[in-house]
């Protein structure tokens, strides 16, 4: 199964570009504060990003939202 997170398909719903983002620094090993900083957010705001990614995408784990990120070549 190939998913994509830009365009909206039946299987997948797209991120929008700050969740690409905050993705993409969650996967890096980074923690909320220093994704937050980076991105000139509250660590809230970092926080809400990742319940919307992981609802859209049916993740429960810091793990699954890794392997998805690294998968994706994010």
């Amino acid at each position: 199964m190939s998913l994509t997170l830009t365009t909206p398909d039946a299987e997948t719903p797209a991120l929008a570009p700050r969740e690409r983002e905050t993705l993409h620094h969650i996967a890096a090993g980074r923690t909320y504060a220093q994704t937050a900083r980076h991105m000139g957010l509250s660590t809230h705001t970092v926080d809400a990003y990742l319940r919307r990614i992981r609802a859209k995408l049916d993740i429960s784990t810091t793990a699954e939202l890794t392997r998805l990120a690294i998968s994706l070549g994010l």
